[in-house]
């Protein structure tokens, strides 16, 4: 059983930043591309950044210059650094992970979300 549990969601003012974090537990055996996506009320999800094992990063335009991800392997943990927030950017914020468990299998794995609400 493999859990990725994201926190650091909240409440900021336009201009503001917050830091997200998720953490993967469980039968894991090696995580590959961890990335973050979010839903906007109404909208579908979609891809906000990503970054290998390796630590290449990958940025959606709309958010280049003003979020940074990382990621620590030992922990198994991921961060995204969000910083000139805009009331564009709230939104429930998901993690994802590309997950080989101990058993040797290979999947895909969400987090339950996290609340970003941008609003003065």
């Amino acid at each position: 059983q493999v859990q990725l549990v994201e926190s650091g969601g909240g409440l900021v003012q336009p201009g503001g930043s917050l830091r997200l974090s998720c953490a993967a537990s469980g039968s894991i055996f090696s995580i590959y591309t961890m990335g973050w996506y979010r839903q906007a009320p109404g909208k579908q999800r979609e891809f906000v950044a990503a970054i290998t094992s390796g630590g290449s990063t990958n940025y959606a335009d709309s958010v280049k210059g003003r979020f940074t991800i990382s990621r620590d392997n030992a922990k198994n943990t991921m961060y995204l650094q969000m910083s000139s927030l805009k009331p564009e950017d709230t939104a429930v914020y998901y993690c994802n992970a590309d997950i080989l468990n101990f058993k040797k299998r290979r999947s895909d794995y969400w987090g339950q979300g996290t609340q970003v609400t941008v609003s003065s």
